[in-house]
């Protein structure tokens, strides 16, 4: 009777083993469910952004061969009746200095016509360049500019030098004023304008010269293009 009593004792502590142990293999298998979601979600987030990388790479424009890169605002930019130096490294028959025509064309051996007219010599550089290669692997080609006679601007009125000014950089309206030898003590200080010519039309731009003299406003005191008149009334 005892032993009845002990076997029937002896079968829940059965149980709670065979439960432990079976928790543990749920355990073990929920975690590694759990792991397998964790990285399949990690490598489909990875395939999209893979995906999404290379799409905008697909739409993404693609660099022209032929392009000309932009100038920079400072850069002289070739007019008429220039004088270009212009050579390719190893290629002394490529040595040449060239006159801007009025029309702002020039001729190069091999390249023939190119427009010149208020483009940069790196501009022309790379134009030039690209021309070459269909006869000269890799030309290292050098465009400087030998003579400035194009950039001129114009000071008139009462001022002590008046005149047309040929300058071989870019002036602003302080510095041709300055060239001109400063105004005059009859002139019109406040009044003083900027002519210049857009295409068809003529804008006039003005230059209170107190203004900018004393600092209250620089913004006025612009840098002046080719062919700009400064007149002072």
């Amino acid at each position: 009777m005892q032993q009845a009593v002990t076997r029937v004792k002896s079968q829940p502590e059965g149980k709670t083993v065979t439960n432990y142990v079976n928790g543990l293999i749920n355990k073990a298998f929920m975690k590694k469910i759990m792991w397998n979601v964790f990285f399949g979600l990690a490598l489909i987030l990875s395939v999209f952004a893979a995906a999404h990388a290379q799409s905008a790479t697909d739409k993404a424009p693609a660099p022209k061969k032929d392009a000309v890169p932009a100038a920079s605002a400072n850069e002289y930019r070739i007019g008429p009746e220039d004088v270009l130096d212009i050579s390719v490294w190893k290629e002394d028959s490529l040595k040449k200095e060239v006159l801007v025509r009025p029309d702002g064309g020039i001729s190069f051996p091999l390249v023939g016509e190119l427009q010149a007219l208020d483009k940069t010599p790196s501009q022309i550089q790379q134009e030039i360049t690209q021309k070459l290669t269909r006869y000269i692997p890799n030309p290292v080609v050098s465009v400087s500019v030998l003579k400035i006679v194009s950039n001129k601007i114009y000071v008139v009125g009462k001022v002590n030098k008046p005149g047309e000014y040929s300058t071989g950089r870019y002036l602003d309206v302080l510095q041709a004023l300055s060239m001109a030898g400063g105004l005059t003590p009859y002139a019109a200080e406040n009044k003083i304008k900027i002519l210049r010519r857009e295409g068809e039309k003529e804008i006039s731009i003005p230059f209170e010269y107190a203004k900018v003299q004393n600092g209250n406003d620089l913004t006025q005191n612009i840098q002046l293009k080719r062919g700009d008149v400064v007149m002072v009334p």
